[in-house]
């Protein structure tokens, strides 16, 4: 089933026609759980990846022995889906619970050094063909793999993530690797994907308003603050929540493809290749819900019907504390070493 985006509640270049010159598209992906495989783009979902290529793994020194095993986290989610879809006010039986609590543990590897090689967790996989604002790899790469350790434990605080992105042309996969090695612990439950399938969907899409020219910003400030005193003064408390230019009708939540970042949490930062200096657009957003917050404009219509509680969430990723990432590349060459920001 197709996934289709609202129209939005106001339209905002009729409100602001200068926003038509900044209007872009991103491709929002609606991941839904379901039964990928290696020809399909996907969340979570078997990779293509040559039989004869070593899969990708993280060489940084690090502790990794200790974790939660991914199987445990498989089926307690399979366990908490069911009791949700039973009764959203009872939850899990006793049961139930008792054995949650059990696949909740943390187990040790014992022979795991911090400086053995980790397999990375295959997190997804895009087709050109699926992802109408997906750009072309370099030397004309059709498929973009993301990869990452379970683990927050790189970077110079000794906390931050560590994150690889694959290019390859998929017609020269002729033979595939069917059992790819997994950790067999991983440190963040976050970082483990659940199975899903995509329902890609083209939308038009506006710059963050901190990025906009300063008048126009101020103007959309002005308008934001207008209605935001108009509803405090409304004694209906049933009133609706105010429309938005950052949450309603400029940047989509939930995993999509190109488009603009959003810059909620910092002040906008330059995105600059740190290779050829070229400024990076936003090749990717991986967010922790799919829509959340604000009015609930951004729910598919066919999703109308359905509580934020698990439908939201259907990948059962979390980026950071409950936010998103956005990962840019270099427009000049696709080769080169992305970067990204989490909000």
């Amino acid at each position: 089933m197709s996934r289709t985006t609202p129209p939005r509640p106001l339209d905002v270049e009729e409100l602001f026609p200068e926003l038509a010159a900044h209007r872009g598209t991103t491709t929002r992906l609606h991941p839904r759980p379901g039964r990928p495989e290696m020809a399909d783009s996907s969340v979570g979902g078997p990779l293509l990846w040559p039989a004869g290529e070593p899969w990708p793994v993280c060489t940084e020194a690090h502790p990794h022995a200790r974790g939660r095993r991914p199987a445990d986290i498989h089926q307690q989610r399979q366990i908490l889906a069911a009791a949700w879809q039973r009764d959203l006010s009872t939850g899990p039986t006793d049961d139930e619970r008792q054995l949650l609590d059990r696949l909740g543990q943390k187990h040790r590897v014992e022979d795991a050094g911090p400086a053995d090689a980790l397999p990375l967790i295959g997190v997804a996989q895009l087709y050109r063909r699926d992802v109408p604002d997906l750009p072309a790899g370099p030397d004309d790469c059709d498929l973009l793999q993301v990869f990452w350790c379970p683990f927050d434990a790189h970077g110079p605080t000794g906390h931050g993530m560590l994150l690889d992105l694959r290019w390859r042309r998929s017609w020269e996969v002729d033979h595939a690797l069917e059992q790819p090695p997994q950790p067999q612990v991983v440190g963040f439950d976050g970082y483990l994907p659940e199975p899903c399938v995509l329902h890609p969907e083209q939308v038009a899409t506006y710059p963050f308003a901190g990025l906009l020219p300063e008048e126009l910003c101020a103007r959309i400030d002005a308008w934001e603050e207008a209605l935001e005193e108009e509803t405090e003064h409304t004694a209906d408390d049933d009133a609706p929540t105010p429309v938005g230019y950052q949450y309603d009708l400029s940047i989509p939540p939930g995993w999509r493809v190109g488009g603009f970042a959003s810059w909620h949490t910092t002040d906008p930062a330059p995105m600059n290749c740190r290779t050829c200096g070229a400024s990076m657009p936003l090749l990717l957003t991986i967010d922790s819900s799919e829509w959340d917050g604000g009015s609930g404009s951004w729910k598919p219509m066919e999703e109308q019907n359905r509580p934020p509680h698990p439908y939201a969430t259907p990948t059962q990723v979390t980026v950071g504390r409950w936010g998103e990432l956005n990962i840019f590349a270099c427009p000049e060459d696709p080769g080169h070493p992305h970067r990204w920001s989490i909000q």
